[in-house]
């Protein structure tokens, strides 16, 4: 496991915590035990190998899995389903990362882009025009 960024504080639910109930915390949260219940945060969570987390949801900033979630999820930033980890819900990220060896049921979908683009019915130069405006 990866501690948060640096200089941010990371709070650890240890591998003999079993918790219900809801969670909400602004920093990094890594649950190495289980939990069951509701998460609402504005920090991180990283769900460590081991542990499981069985929510009706999950908001977060950010989401990295080494161990099981199961429920909905919704991160303003990204999820990260790392090799050996099992996600059983729909998820919604800007951006998802899913390693070999990962058990993922469920759909996703990508949050954060400011339009949709279709691709096949434009020519290429208006698209990488478009592309430039937007980035450049």
């Amino acid at each position: 496991m990866k501690p948060g960024k640096k200089g941010s504080k990371v709070i650890v639910f240890g591998d003999t915590v079993s918790l219900d109930g809801f969670l909400r915390f602004k920093e990094t949260l890594c649950i190495r035990g289980k939990f069951r219940g509701t998460i609402e945060a504005t920090g991180a969570l990283i769900v460590d190998r081991g542990s499981s987390v069985d929510a009706d949801h999950i908001s977060v900033s950010s989401l990295t899995v080494y161990g099981s979630v199961s429920g909905q999820v919704r991160a303003v930033d990204k999820v990260d389903m790392l090799s050996g980890s099992q996600v059983r819900g729909d998820v919604a990220a800007s951006r998802l990362r899913i390693a070999d060896g990962v058990l993922f049921e469920g759909q996703c979908s990508m949050t954060g882009t400011e339009r949709e683009v279709e691709i096949f019915s434009r020519p290429t130069e208006d698209i990488k025009a478009d592309l430039q405006r937007a980035h450049g």
